[in-house]
């Protein structure tokens, strides 16, 4: 007869670091709603990196804001875009994969509208997402967490992804989808959409204070106790 396996280990171990986190961090609020429509949050990943969130979600609601519609942004001239990305870390990148991304979606949809996705199971609907140019799957993943579709799934970045590897629960060279693949499984039952997109913003708070790529400040962070890098700072 075999035995019912127990709860993974490492769902307790998010579950004891979240309030740690908010403790030090305080409560994050969802984005507004005017920045939860999918298209809106699929705009805002695409020109987002290695940009503060601050600043691409500004660029985001004046580039929509300009333009009118994402159709409008699909059908404008590189060098324009390139020019209203200027506050973007890579602006010329951002421009080339938000065209090529929101024109690909205009000939799959006829328009920039996410909406089928809605009725859509979620891993099928972040399969189709990932086959629009640029799109990997922390940018599916926040298209369908924070977005208003409200779905339960975990967007990992670098900070987050670096953090999960050192803390020991993801495998220490998984690339994101791997690690998204990897402690899903893992993550707390009872979480909501809302929890999991507070997870992130802090552990990511976590990745820009203490747990930097090429530092490491053990002693002062707070999940000290519950990561293997920092245990073994300790010995």
């Amino acid at each position: 007869m075999q035995l019912p396996l127990g709860e993974d280990p490492r769902t307790e171990t998010l579950r004891r670091l979240q309030p740690l986190l908010v403790q030090r961090f305080g409560r994050i609020e969802r984005a507004p709603r005017e920045r939860r429509a999918p298209e809106w949050v699929l705009v805002q990943g695409v020109i987002g990196a290695r940009t503060k969130s601050e600043i691409s979600n500004e660029a985001t609601d004046s580039l929509l804001g300009k333009y009118g519609s994402g159709e409008a942004v699909a059908e404008a001239p590189l060098e324009n875009l390139q020019a209203d990305l200027s506050t973007q870390t890579y602006p010329n990148m951002a421009a080339e994969r938000l065209k090529a991304c929101l024109t690909d979606l205009v000939a799959r949809r006829g328009a920039v509208d996410l909406s089928h996705l809605e009725a859509m199971d979620t891993q099928a609907a972040m399969d189709w997402l990932e086959q629009l140019p640029g799109i990997g799957r922390k940018i599916a993943a926040g298209v369908m967490n924070a977005s208003t579709f409200d779905r339960a799934v975990l967007v990992l970045d670098s900070h987050h992804r670096r953090i999960l590897q050192r803390m020991g629960l993801v495998p220490p060279k998984a690339d994101t989808a791997r690690a998204y693949a990897a402690i899903m499984p893992a993550m707390p039952p009872e979480w909501s959409a809302a929890d999991y997109d507070e997870h992130h913003l802090l552990m990511k708070k976590v990745g820009q204070t203490w747990c930097r790529p090429g530092s490491l400040d053990c002693a002062n962070c707070v999940a000290q106790a519950l990561c293997e890098t920092g245990r073994a700072s300790t010995g």
